[in-house]
């Protein structure tokens, strides 16, 4: 039986006292959560934490809720209540869409977005979501924090933007008119991770593309985000052809890797099949037309 190395653990009860003990662990501390994520990384010896830092008792950071221009969500928040947000459904139902394929019901009673994004795995369905969006992420240390957008956010692969003493505590989405928004999957069975997926969101106004943002999880060795696709929406008026040149481009400027899901050309063909269904529904939803 595989079993982690040994390490410290501190339960938190507040974001200061979260802080305090990320200070005084330094570079070897991790936070943990959900952790469905890090523990068998653990278990593995891939990841070898002296000290982790427990934010299970942190409420203040779960929570979804519509503030001005912005629908907020706590970096606690776990993917059940995702599923379940009317408000994500109504604003964002890409959230719903992803975590209807996100692993199973234990997973997401525990699993947290703040988990999934800071985890940085090129297969994770949130990052490729948030990316999407457009979001912003707010990373909070002791002198302060910051809000950064996911193409800063993530430095490589298992790798991003938090650092020692830090703290993601909140996913930030604007709101804009004409939004629509969807996540197409493909996995080899229920639950799995993806072979590829894709994500896609529009703002349509006056029946042209505002703007867009579109990106795709499994297919790169990071959260690939496709602004080439994004360039040619813009401005245009959506339609099928439109979609399959923004599909033949996720194809080509995606970079997955040969592996027991597939080969590489078969995770470039469902790149660009996913990318074009993806703007089809989230077109479709934008103009109020459910696909």
């Amino acid at each position: 039986m595989q079993t982690p190395a040994s390490f410290e653990y501190e339960r938190a009860t507040s974001v200061e006292g979260a802080l305090d003990a990320l200070q005084r662990a330094g570079s070897e501390a991790r936070v943990i959560a959900g952790g469905h994520s890090l523990i068998p990384m653990m278990k593995l010896r891939l990841a070898n934490p002296e000290h982790l830092v427990d934010i299970n008792d942190l409420h203040e950071l779960s929570y979804i809720r519509e503030e001005g221009f912005e629908v907020r969500i706590g970096a606690l928040t776990r993917h059940v209540d995702l599923l379940e947000s009317d408000l994500l459904a109504t604003r964002f139902p890409v959230f719903r869409d992803a975590e209807r394929v996100i692993a199973d019901p234990v997973v997401r009673n525990r699993g947290t977005i703040g988990g999934s994004l800071c985890q940085a795995d090129a297969a994770e369905d949130l990052s490729a979501v948030c990316s999407a969006l457009k979001a912003q992420v707010v990373i909070r240390g002791r002198e302060g924090e910051r809000a950064v957008g996911l193409d800063d956010f993530y430095i490589g692969p298992f790798t991003t933007a938090v650092g020692d003493g830090e703290l993601l505590t909140e996913i930030r989405l604007g709101l804009r008119p004409g939004a629509g928004s969807a996540h197409e999957k493909v996995e080899r069975r229920a639950g799995d991770w993806a072979v590829a997926a894709a994500s896609a969101a529009l703002w349509i106004e006056n029946g042209t593309i505002a703007d867009a943002g579109v990106a795709l999880s499994a297919v790169g060795p990071t959260t690939v985000h496709l602004a080439r696709a994004e360039e040619l929406l813009r401005g245009k008026a959506p339609g099928e052809e439109l979609f399959a040149e923004a599909g033949a481009i996720a194809s080509e400027d995606c970079a997955p890797l040969p592996d027991g899901r597939g080969p590489v050309d078969y995770k470039r063909h469902l790149a660009g099949v996913l990318t074009k269904r993806a703007l089809r529904r989230a077109a479709a939803r934008a103009q109020h037309q459910e696909a």
